[in-house]
């Protein structure tokens, strides 16, 4: 039996949510760095795993450094899900996790990710079939609620299929984690986080509950923690452009207070990044590091006149010149 990673973790348990696009390797080691406890995957199709394409494959590397690493996984037939599950253990990951809260709409459209609410009995039975294949630890993710009608079909409906409802059909199954999104699949990303859904599922379910959901600041991770009585929180687009989001989270929930970030440290982990982005997908690494870098600079002094410059960075180069011209302003800013 493999070890339940889960319980050891020192509680609140500080997690990096899986993010498409954003958690592949570099980032999630990033986060482990700046203190995150525990780093998911993007979130990858089942199928895609079966079939061992090369893409998928790829952003299932990971380093021995971030662990405990979890891999995060999506669809809806019980034989992908058998299927990927044992790969996802063959390849050594710390834990599986089945994603029920995606809302994605052409995830949705096809039945996966947060659609499964819908079918609370249809979503064990996808749990059971990854069950029955491991002996890592599974863990889910879901969304507060999704109506039971397609917002596409019935706009009007108000009848909703919640978390809740998942949660009394797996409650019997060794399901170790479950992380809540406190939003809505209609809400999307933003809007009023329903902190009273996350509360009763950790009244209802057994094993540990992350709170999941506008968490962007130390400040929001230790409300979020006393609204829910939530054994943790899940952390997704507020760790994105800010990492050491963790270490500062951390440090306020011990001491009520967080050392602010340095210009210089913000300038070393820019560097950090876009060098493991380069070690994992060499110059295509940099392409996608626009997306990270204006999300590093934005909100520093004179920023705006070099997100233009930061959006079309080609070299290490490149990166460096943006890092330097921010800094300078930062810096002079200050004195």
């Amino acid at each position: 039996m493999a070890t339940n990673f889960w319980l050891q973790l020192k509680k609140p348990i500080l997690a990096l949510a899986p993010m498409e696009g954003v958690t592949d390797v570099a980032f999630r080691t990033l986060c482990r760095e700046q203190g995150a406890d525990v780093v998911y995957t993007e979130f990858l199709a089942a199928e895609a795993i079966v079939h061992g394409g090369p893409t998928v494959l790829k952003k299932m590397a990971y380093r021995e450094d971030e662990r405990p690493v979890v891999c995060q996984i999506f669809g809806k037939t019980p034989e992908a899900f058998a299927v990927a599950a044992q790969k996802v253990q063959a390849l050594g990951f710390d834990g599986l996790d089945l994603n029920f809260g995606c809302p994605a709409r052409k995830v949705v459209r096809h039945g996966s990710g947060v659609a499964l609410l819908r079918q609370p009995q249809y979503a064990r039975r996808l749990i059971e079939a990854a069950l029955e294949k491991i002996t890592i630890p599974l863990s889910i993710k879901v969304r507060s609620s999704i109506r039971k009608e397609s917002k596409d079909i019935a706009p009007g409906s108000t009848e909703r299929s919640t978390a809740l409802d998942l949660v009394e059909a797996i409650r019997d199954l060794p399901v170790t984690a479950i992380m809540v999104h406190g939003r809505g699949f209609e809400q999307g990303h933003s809007g009023k986080i329903d902190t009273d859904m996350i509360r009763r599922v950790k009244e209802d379910f057994p094993g540990l509950v992350l709170a999941n959901g506008g968490i962007t600041t130390p400040a929001r991770v230790k409300t979020m923690l006393e609204e829910t009585g939530a054994d943790g929180v899940g952390i997704a687009r507020g760790s994105w452009g800010q990492p050491w989001i963790f270490s500062q989270a951390r440090q306020y929930l011990s001491t009520g207070s967080y050392q602010p970030v340095e210009w210089q440290v913000v300038a070393s982990v820019i560097r950090r990044h876009a060098e493991l982005l380069m070690e994992y997908k060499d110059a295509h690494g940099l392409l996608e590091f626009r997306k990270h870098l204006g999300r590093y600079i934005s909100g520093f002094p004179g920023a705006a006149q070099w997100r233009a410059k930061a959006v079309r960075v080609e070299t290490l180069a490149d990166v460096e010149a943006v890092i330097k011209a921010v800094l300078r302003r930062g810096l002079s800013s200050e004195a």
